[in-house]
């Protein structure tokens, strides 16, 4: 029978609709990587999250592979071109957790714009500082998307009720906005001239790493809040700090980093986040902004009719 490997935490849908396509599935929902290497062959399809890297190496031992099932966006974990040449399909699903992704979003800047995570503190140490804690109202705010694929119009969304300018770059997409709904197509030097507040909604390819540093910083003209949601290479977190302490950057709300295994970090690499987490106005989450239970089921729901649409463009049943 023909064989599907699970390797990472995915709604139990998933695996009862795979089973449908006649498929045996194997669910090891925490796959180590070193363990992946001499299982694989064995498998026509491979679903997995950020843990799993599908490269080059990788991909020559999957010798029956003829699809790679990526749980949620992000495809710099795999060698598209390679898979390409092996006829590998690569299926994600963005649409699974782009609401999430703009909800989280939208709640990291409020809890920046009324410093919700300071007040909060100081109540539960019996501290009442109003005034110390007045916070600021999006309305009428100029924002400033960059990418406008997926997570981008998601954010765009939650921003309209907030009745804000929102400006919108997207290198590959064009005529998209919408002056009804405040949704203005910009260029990128119109979003670094214009807006107090600049929300990252990039993949991570060689083209976008560090896309945020210190000399993008410096080319805006409001030392604006940066918010990323994306991929922790897109934005440099060292330029970031400096930019921070300078007062070019008025706040920070950051689900990703350039390094997202705290074990692994290296002395200097302490020193540089130790730097971050002093900000108070800096809000962190540990890569959460896509991972909401009804995303879990979402994601499911897309990856398993892209599964089907592909089984049938190859004659299977």
């Amino acid at each position: 029978m023909k064989k599907v490997l699970i390797t990472d935490g995915v709604h139990p849908s998933i695996i009862k609709a795979i089973e449908q396509l006649d498929f045996e599935v194997t669910y090891i929902p925490k796959m180590a990587y070193e363990k992946l290497g001499p299982i694989i062959s064995e498998y026509e399809g491979i679903i997995i999250n950020s843990k799993i890297i599908m490269n080059k190496a990788m991909i020559d031992r999957a010798e029956k592979l003829h699809f790679i099932g990526r749980l949620g966006s992000g495809l710099d974990i795999i060698d598209l071109e390679y898979a390409a040449e092996k006829n590998i399909e690569v299926i994600s699903a963005p649409e699974g957790n782009c609401n999430a992704v703009g909800e989280h979003a939208m709640g990291m800047l409020l809890a920046l714009a009324n410093n919700m995570l300071r007040a909060d503190a100081e109540v539960r140490s019996f501290k009442w500082n109003r005034e110390k804690n007045r916070g600021f109202e999006l309305e009428g705010r100029n924002v400033g998307i960059i990418g406008y694929g997926h997570t981008g119009p998601a954010f765009a969304e939650k921003l309209q009720g907030f009745r804000c300018n929102i400006f919108a770059y997207d290198k590959y997409r064009k005529h998209f906005g919408d002056e009804k709904r405040l949704i203005k197509e910009a260029s990128l030097e119109e979003i670094k001239e214009k807006c107090e507040i600049i929300s990252i909604h990039l993949p991570l390819t060689p083209e976008t790493k560090y896309f945020v540093d210190l000399k993008f910083i410096d080319e805006c003209k409001n030392n604006p809040i940066i918010i990323n949601t994306s991929r922790g290479k897109i934005l440099k977190i060292d330029d970031l700090i400096s930019a921070l302490e300078a007062g070019k950057v008025k706040g920070a709300c950051l689900d990703v980093f350039e390094n997202e295994k705290t074990q692994t970090f290296t002395a200097a690499e302490k020193e540089m986040y130790g730097r971050l987490y002093e900000f108070e106005n800096v809000i962190l989450s540990p890569h959460i902004a896509g991972w909401t239970k009804e995303s879990k089921k979402k994601i499911a729901l897309t990856l398993i009719r892209k599964i089907q649409a592909h089984m049938n463009k190859r004659g299977d049943k």
